[in-house]
């Protein structure tokens, strides 16, 4: 199974994974914190719009959120106009780190790049998004085939 695209996108991803978290663990993060805080804006992310953005289930997201919330990365404030819509912000401590984030992939992707053509990198690209598109259509005839069985 060492052949299949599969295998190479999950163990590359497993390998970047482990580096961004021994760097983050330098900082007293990890890699999902700093996602997480990278994909908070300045005028608050409504916490819904995380768990999509992350891959995670809103259980995870909301266990992960409580605890960056406990070591002051982030607070919640409800939205001002929709009562409904908890809205999560970066606190000082946040915003220190999510810089520290950003700087930790910007560097890696500096490096990356020095090391891949451009035409090497466009051709990446594409064939990524062929997966990601083939994937979608994997999910869409499985939603249908679901929900047909269902009816």
């Amino acid at each position: 199974m060492k052949e299949t695209v599969d295998y190479h996108i999950k163990s590359t991803w497993h390998s970047i994974t482990r580096m961004y978290n021994l760097i983050a663990h330098e900082y007293g993060l990890s890699q999902t914190i700093g996602y997480v805080l990278i994909n908070i804006e300045k005028e608050g992310t409504p916490a819904t719009k995380i768990a999509p953005l992350m891959g995670m289930e809103p259980t995870s997201l909301s266990r992960l959120l409580k605890n960056m919330e406990d070591n002051g990365f982030i607070f919640r404030r409800g939205d001002d106009t929709d009562k409904r819509v908890v809205r999560i912000f970066l606190t000082e401590k946040g915003v220190a780190a999510r810089k520290i984030s950003k700087k930790t992939i910007i560097d890696f992707n500096e490096k990356l790049l020095k090391r891949i053509s451009k035409a090497d990198l466009q051709t990446f690209i594409k064939v990524f998004d062929t997966i990601k598109d083939q994937v979608h259509q994997e999910i869409e005839k499985h939603q249908l085939s679901m929900e047909e069985k269902n009816k």
